[in-house]
């Protein structure tokens, strides 16, 4: 969609639907994502993280322990933690039936990623559900997500191009063994995918154990690089160097 065109469609969908707080559904003047009262509780990802999976910390030579002992992507980065105003309006998104937090929390995504992607090139593939899961929620939060970044920046999506070929059980709550697990032999990529470039999207990176086998399998079948950029980055139980 040009320019001139997707401006005035954005300003005519302003116009319908009022730009709402992401956390709390008050009124907004503006795009901006958040109330003030929300947008205290915003925490950004701290400067100081993993320099490949951007684990808050202070980690020794840059990296968590978890790269050091390899990661299969090249970087991975999230402009939030997920705690606060984040946590509260991606929960939301997912689990409260709400999609239409995909547009204010793309846009904003979009916004902040924009200088990131400049060293992370290739092509948006959203991290996809199950065809089960899907059939539960309505809808991709990862592919909405990314459809809406791709759209801003002029960035291709490409969401036929990695399958989730097995239902996993939740994440949340499981050790970490128990996540490595529960996801290995969960993805197909396309063949498509040989000697492209590759920005993994999603909501949240955790563990990373999800992303992890995600990226296996677009590597598997000749995957030139791939990188991972989500919304919001949890913290996790990993040490710090000092």
């Amino acid at each position: 969609m040009p320019t001139r065109w997707r401006d005035a469609f954005d300003a005519v969908v302003d116009v319908l639907l009022p730009p709402a707080c992401a956390a709390c559904d008050v009124v907004l003047p503006g795009p901006q994502g958040f109330c003030d009262d929300c947008a205290h509780e915003v925490l950004e990802l701290p400067t100081v993280h993993c320099r490949r999976c951007a684990e808050p910390g202070s980690f020794e030579r840059g990296l968590c322990s978890r790269c050091v002992s390899g990661v299969p992507w090249e970087r991975a980065w999230a402009p939030f933690e997920h705690e606060g105003s984040i946590a509260k309006s991606i929960h939301r998104f997912k689990y409260e039936d709400r999609s239409d937090l995909s547009r204010p929390l793309g846009l904003l995504l979009a916004a902040l990623a924009k200088k990131e992607l400049t060293s992370m090139p290739g092509l948006l593939v959203p991290l996809p559900l199950h065809e089960a899961r899907f059939r539960e929620r309505k809808f991709d939060q990862a592919g909405l997500l990314a459809a809406v970044v791709g759209q801003r920046l002029g960035r291709e999506v490409k969401a036929d191009w990695l399958s989730r070929t097995r239902d996993t059980r939740r994440q949340v709550g499981l050790s970490e063994a128990e996540r490595e697990a529960n996801v290995r032999g969960a993805f197909v990529a396309s063949a498509a995918v040989r000697g492209q470039d590759v920005v993994l999207v999603d909501d949240v990176l955790t563990s990373g154990a999800t992303a992890r086998e995600a990226v296996r399998a677009l590597t598997a079948v000749g995957a030139a690089r791939v990188f991972v950029l989500t919304l919001a980055r949890a913290r996790s139980e990993l040490e710090s160097g000092d």
